[in-house]
């Protein structure tokens, strides 16, 4: 029953979040054209390179949305597992066009530094703000998602971050209006910049450990280990391995020694049990032993 609820609970959410990537596409979409238009008519690098970025953050919707929508894909003889492991691809995806696109503008921003030239205050501001609310809203489409699953937390900090940096743009706007100082469009920029890449670091790093199929970081393996040893009867486990199946689903295979080796079926429902309830492990696999080899290969 358990599981039944969970796997009906991730089709609701895919579903939810299939409407989610649609809104969110039209509005950026939308956004970064009108925003592209007055950056070159303002003379604005910061309204171009947050219109650069939202491009890449459209982009990265897309790929991240197809993910959702081939991991929901039958498995087949040739992939036993389906596609689940198409979101983490998504995931280090983005990260790399995030950085694509830091680079891209941190180079223009320098440019811009040492060769300034006049841009509209006003226009920056009024279009910077519209930028707010449009990826204000469309992070709020993933604010719940974002804990349980590395795809939609990506969609969720690129959309953020977007409504971070258009804050930033409107503050350069304004002081370009008080100050008239021209260097303070490509300073925005750069600072627009790191604000990607710090955001960019952390979903790197756990979509590249996802990859490597690591431990998940929500789960200890040690914790883990612990819990099966103490359930009645297990005196030992050993070839223990657990990694992201998906985004959103984990995988585990052990090997469990028990003088009941016999009668295992009560043994592994309670590890099953365990497992679920408590580290929101599904797909496990586990072999029953009797004796504890003294030399077994780490399979």
């Amino acid at each position: 029953m358990a599981e039944h609820r969970h796997s009906h609970d991730h089709a609701h959410a895919s579903a939810v979040y299939g409407r989610a990537f649609a809104i969110g596409i039209a509005l950026n979409l939308a956004f970064v054209a009108g925003e592209a238009v007055f950056g070159f008519l303002a003379n604005s690098m910061a309204l171009l390179a947050d219109a650069g970025h939202n491009l890449s953050d459209v982009l990265g919707l897309v790929l991240a949305w197809a993910a959702a929508m081939m991991a929901k894909r039958a498995r087949s003889r040739r992939f036993t597992y389906g596609f689940k492991k198409a979101p983490i691809l998504a995931a280090l995806g983005n990260s790399l066009l995030l950085l694509i696109a830091v680079g891209a503008i941190g180079a223009e921003a320098v440019r811009r530094l040492f060769h300034p030239s006049a841009a509209e205050g006003g226009t920056i501001m009024i279009v910077a703000a519209v930028g707010i609310v449009v990826n204000g809203a469309t992070a709020l489409l993933f604010a719940r998602g974002r804990r349980g699953d590395i795809n939609i937390k990506g969609a969720f900090l690129h959309m953020a971050a977007d409504a971070l940096v258009s804050a930033a743009v409107v503050l350069a706007g304004l002081a370009i209006l008080w100050t008239g100082r021209e260097w303070i469009d490509p300073a925005m920029s750069l600072i627009v910049a790191v604000m990607i890449l710090w955001s960019t670091i952390g979903l790197l790093k756990e979509s590249v450990w996802m990859s490597l199929a690591g431990v998940p970081s929500r789960i200890t393996l040690d914790e883990v280990e612990a819990a099966l040893s103490a359930i009645e009867g297990v005196e030992a486990v050993h070839d223990l391995h657990i990694w992201p199946l998906s985004t959103t689903e984990t995988a585990l295979t052990a090997h469990i020694v028990t003088a009941h080796a016999n009668y295992p079926d009560r043994l592994l429902e309670s590890a099953r049990t365990l497992l679920h309830d408590r580290f929101y492990i599904d797909h496990c696999t586990i072999q029953v032993e009797r004796d504890h080899p003294a030399h077994h290969s780490d399979c």
